[in-house]
């Protein structure tokens, strides 16, 4: 068991993570925040994620804090030897090796069970088990797959969500599977095995379309092409170039707006009086909308949106992120020193627990910094 005092939820748990890329990275840098000790098991010369170029280069820095790295080479009998006997002082298993790769490595989860009876074991695929589950998937596959790039793009030209959506919340939902086997654990006494799988999480975020069209009978339009349930929720040029999301979604919001505007022509037309009225006329309403938001400037528009109490938006890019003051107040973003020895800032958890953030306590692991340290408790 794990001796490191975090005072910190799962402070007590050892994982031995087996994993790469996002998805279950992901699942065990939630667990390591929440107190968990959390040993990655990397190659000889490292995870390469550590080295992904262009929109991967910041995988390994988002989704491995607070882990501890230990070199094992698994194709060898010596270092599957010494991995095997690690999963032995181990709480979790955590993997999302393409199907087949554990088991034929003899670390399968039913080969595992019988020597292991306490260990939770948790399979990251592409799907659960079913006429899909020997196909490789990457999230962009199953965003196509269940609908989710459909619904992004415009009709006809299907585009993937901005970010690693379904790797990130397949590996939330490893971490959900491996808090509740833990309270199952107390009262059983035994494992179990545990799988998440992106294509069935993409379906879940696919649900509430899905439900659409099973009580309409009409098949969900893409978002840009939707027929909006409001007259005013959208995305608004201002001066020099920026843009602003403004949403009024009852008839005193939309009052509201006319006034922050100063267009009580809009206000005033019977035409517009009721949010049924105004969604029919909605590309012309727009129209005379932007007329007016074109003559704003960004940052004196939201004081006033802000004093009205009306919802807005900045259009904001991830790198703006690093100079948010909202993030930063709340302490969601913090340093953490990296495996080279320099500093970079990292989103915590969004959660609060007890008044505090789940944070860093220590600095990205060198490839193999960990190994001596842990192998010397297979030799006590």
């Amino acid at each position: 068991m794990n001796t490191e005092a975090t005072g910190l939820p799962l402070q007590g748990v050892r994982v031995i993570e087996f994993t790469h890329m996002v998805m279950g990275p992901t699942c065990g840098m939630i667990l390591a925040d929440l107190g968990a000790e959390v040993i990655k098991i990397e190659p000889p010369g490292g995870d390469k994620t550590r080295q992904l170029p262009g929109l991967g280069i910041g995988f390994f820095r988002s989704f491995n804090r607070n882990k501890k790295s230990v070199v094992l080479d698994i194709q060898t009998p010596e270092g599957l030897a010494s991995a095997k006997a690690l999963i032995g002082q181990s709480d979790v298993l955590l993997e999302n090796f393409r199907p087949g790769l554990m088991d034929k490595l003899g670390l399968g989860a039913e080969a595992l069970k019988a020597e292991f009876p306490t260990l939770i074991y948790v399979s990251h695929k592409g799907f659960l088990p079913g006429p899909y589950e020997d196909r490789l998937a990457l999230d962009e596959v199953v965003q196509n797959m269940a609908g989710l790039t459909y619904m992004t793009g415009p009709a006809g030209r299907p585009l993937r969500a901005g970010t690693s959506v379904n790797d990130i919340m397949g590996g939330m939902f490893g971490a959900i599977g491996v808090l509740a086997a833990l309270r199952e654990r107390d009262r059983t006494g035994q494992g179990q095995e545990i799988q998440s799988a992106l294509f069935e999480n993409c379906c879940l975020l696919a649900s509430q379309h899905m439900q659409q069209f099973q009580m309409t009978g009409e098949v969900p339009p893409p978002f840009p092409s939707r027929v909006s349930a409001w007259s005013v929720y959208d995305t608004f040029d201002v001066a020099h170039g920026e843009q602003l999301f403004i949403g009024a979604v009852s008839d005193k919001q939309f009052l509201t707006l006319c006034e922050v505007l100063n267009r009580p022509d809009l206000a005033c037309d019977p035409a517009l009086a009721t949010n049924a009225q105004r969604v029919a006329l909605r590309p012309e309403l727009l129209r005379r909308l932007a007329e007016s938001t074109l003559q704003c400037e960004i940052e004196d528009l939201c004081a006033r949106l802000k004093a009205a109490g009306l919802p807005y938006a900045k259009v904001v890019r991830p790198d703006q992120l690093i100079h948010d003051e909202h993030l930063l107040a709340s302490g969601g973003l913090v340093p953490m020193q990296t495996e080279d020895g320099d500093s970079t800032q990292v989103v915590l958890l969004p959660l609060l627990m007890g008044g505090r953030r789940p944070g860093v306590r220590h600095p990205l692991p060198r490839v193999g910094e960990h190994t001596a340290e842990v192998l010397a408790r297979l030799n006590p």
